[in-house]
């Protein structure tokens, strides 16, 4: 849906890189900008590393890129720098507040040159922040850390650096809205995302609650605040959760364990009165799941419609995917894979030597 637009992706790590892929993913032209001594930190990252000497962190956030090296300190390079710039439709960056700008590179000075250029600038804590944003800080800061975990445990933050994701994926929605504006203006305009901006959106219903009650929002584990029963059970085997999302789920849910005393109990038929109720509920489903294997249980629930699933593994996921250790995941737009993640600098000589244009197509 992309094909001949071009970016030029002077970012780096996470949020930044899962951007540009999926720009390349919708069939974008991506250009990856690294330093020469070492490139994107992420290629360090590891181990696991594969035989080509690649992170895995990197593989899984750069495929469908083109890499070329330059050295910023460099004038030849901060030139031919201004020359993508030039003919690029989107620049992607998250330096630190001012670094571009020192060097001649900051939107300003590119748009100028490029009035069609959209320029995305990913921060850890707004564009004129120069602190540096990094997931695990943001999950602390933004009260994520405060609502995960056991009730009774320590802060815990999530086992994904989520953050990062849905950061990435929100600069990709402003990016496309500014290409959309630009089809109408014929213009470009500078977007700008940050983590803390980002995280502090994702609070989305425990931020509602906490509005509307006034209460600082608790660790529930792998319970839910709002709905009964929503968690996380046992079987006589392994984990399987459990999530009832409406009343007539719950007549489901109840009749299909075979907990017949519960469903004929008035009080219960909302989910307000099974929020009054949760200890006594979850203790009866509790006794109830042990009894058979998780996936009997299952079988049983999906069965009446209720929403549940067994606790799997990253393998056991992974193998009903079509997933490379070259390539990672598919993509998760309408997009298609054309290119592995590159080595460091593989098109540089190429890109210098004959231009962008050499790889469009």
């Amino acid at each position: 849906m992309l094909s001949g637009l071009k970016v030029l992706d002077l970012s780096r790590v996470l949020a930044g890189p899962l951007c540009t892929m999926m720009l390349g993913d919708l069939g974008a032209s991506v250009l990856k900008v690294e330093r020469p001594d070492g490139g994107d930190e992420t290629r360090g990252w590891g181990p696991p590393f594969d035989d080509r000497g690649e992170s895995a962190y990197f593989l899984s956030i750069n495929r469908n890129k083109l890499s070329l090296t330059a050295d910023f300190s460099v004038e030849a390079d901060v030139a031919l720098i201004r020359r993508l710039a030039a003919q690029a439709d989107v620049v992607v960056e998250n330096f630190r507040a001012g670094t571009l700008e020192r060097r001649g590179l900051g939107a300003a000075e590119l748009m100028a040159g490029n009035p069609r250029l959209v320029w995305c600038t990913i921060s850890g804590f707004g564009a004129t922040v120069s602190r540096p944003g990094y997931d695990f800080v943001v999950q602390a800061e933004s009260g994520w850390m405060s609502v995960t975990g056991e009730p009774d445990g320590a802060p815990m933050k999530h086992g994904i650096a989520l953050v990062d994701v849905i950061t990435g994926k929100d600069a990709v929605i402003s990016i496309l809205g500014a290409l959309v504006a630009r089809g109408v203006t014929g213009r470009g305009r500078v977007v700008q995302v940050s983590l803390e901006a980002s995280a502090r959106a994702a609070l989305i219903n425990v931020a509602q609650n906490a509005l509307v009650s006034g209460a600082s929002p608790r660790r529930w584990g792998n319970a839910h605040a709002n709905l009964v029963p929503y968690q996380l059970f046992d079987a006589s085997d392994r984990p399987l959760v459990i999530a009832v999302g409406n009343d007539g789920q719950w007549m489901s849910c109840v009749r299909a364990l075979g907990l017949h005393e519960l469903a004929a109990e008035g009080a219960l038929q909302t989910n307000a009165g099974r929020i009054a109720a949760r200890d006594r509920i979850v203790m009866a489903i509790t006794r109830r799941l042990r009894d058979r294997p998780a996936a009997e249980w299952v079988k049983v629930l999906d069965a009446a419609g209720v929403p549940c699933g067994v606790v799997r593994t990253v393998p056991e996921a992974l193998a009903e995917s079509d997933v490379s250790a070259l390539t990672g995941m598919p993509p998760s737009v309408v997009g298609s894979v054309r290119r592995a993640p590159p080595l460091l600098g593989e098109h540089t000589l190429a890109v210098r030597e004959r231009g962008w244009g050499a790889f469009d197509g």
